[in-house]
């Protein structure tokens, strides 16, 4: 009974000296999160009147952009016509996404202030993610081999890349589609659209971070290969299945419209071609350090 109740003992006491090594790392973590959610509280301005609310502008960096793609279009199809004597039209109008006429409006008491708060809380969050990382990225790194932490240093690094592209495209392509679309849809002429400012909230926040997570596929792909799950050839094999799931993610993220539909899903195939040419890269280093240390190995034994 003793032997149990020592070898209980034994590894109760290596749970708490895992905890207590992992808490200082958990404490800074928090604190940048903290930090950085206070300092945001303070930028309320910039955070709510241009961030959150950017999307829904006449001058956002998107809604100028494709509106100066249909006017560059109609005057491309005014040149063909010229030329060749066709009557190809293109509407600019169809481009602009800033025609939105709607309100944004608050229900409750303590709605905006709940609102700033959940911003600040948000921004925190999102901004810290780097430096939670590596502190986590710090924790582990005493349990691994010197291999594993050459093949891991950049880890943090390569996430958070990763994570803010996926972010920044959320941003700028799928949260003013999805704005566009569902204010300028009209289901009866009496409807007067005014949004709850959490719904809005909801769908930039929701949209963006779907579309951070979704650009974590290359990375997913790296380890599922360094762990010999997935290959290359697996990749290649389903691809057209692959495909179809990114479709049905492209339509879960983005208004039902085949525009939007067409500008995610680009993307998202880029992505996954990307995974495969990672894979089997990955795939190609490993057999050549597997061929070296047999031919060490084989060395060694010959002379032995």
């Amino acid at each position: 009974m003793s032997k149990p109740n020592a070898g209980n003992e034994s590894a109760e006491m290596d749970f708490w000296s895992h905890f207590a090594a992992l808490r200082p790392h958990l404490v800074r973590g928090a604190a940048a999160v903290v930090v950085i959610a206070v300092a945001a509280f303070l930028a309320r301005h910039f955070l709510i009147d241009v961030v959150l609310f950017g999307p829904k502008s006449a001058g956002f960096p998107t809604n100028r952009l494709l509106l100066e793609t249909g006017h560059g279009l109609a005057a491309l199809c005014g040149w063909i016509n010229a030329l060749t004597g066709l009557s190809l039209s293109v509407n600019p109008e169809a481009f602009d996404v800033s025609n939105l006429d709607f309100r944004v409006i608050n229900t409750a008491m303590a709605g905006q202030f709940n609102l700033h708060m959940k911003i600040s809380f948000v921004t925190g969050l999102v901004l810290a993610m780097p430096y939670v990382l590596w502190e986590f990225w710090r924790f582990v790194k005493p349990a691994l081999t010197q291999r594993e932490i050459a093949a891991t240093h950049r880890f943090v690094f390569w996430i958070s890349a990763c994570f803010f592209t996926g972010l920044l495209f959320g941003y700028f392509v799928i949260v003013p589609l999805s704005v566009s679309f569902f204010i300028n849809y009209e289901a009866s002429a009496s409807i007067v659209n005014m949004i709850d400012v959490n719904q809005y909230l909801s769908t930039v926040i929701v949209a963006s971070l779907a579309s951070a997570l979704v650009f974590q596929l290359p990375l997913l792909v790296y380890f599922l290969t360094r762990m010999g799950l997935v290959s290359s050839s697996f990749l290649k094999r389903y691809r057209r299945h692959a495909f179809v799931g990114l479709l049905v993610i492209a339509a879960i993220i983005t208004p039902p419209d085949i525009f939007s539909l067409i500008l995610v899903i680009i993307p998202l195939y880029w992505l996954y071609e990307l995974s495969i040419r990672l894979s089997s890269r990955i795939e190609r280093r490993d057999a050549a350090d597997g061929a070296v240390a047999a031919a060490v190995i084989s060395a060694t034994s010959d002379e032995n």
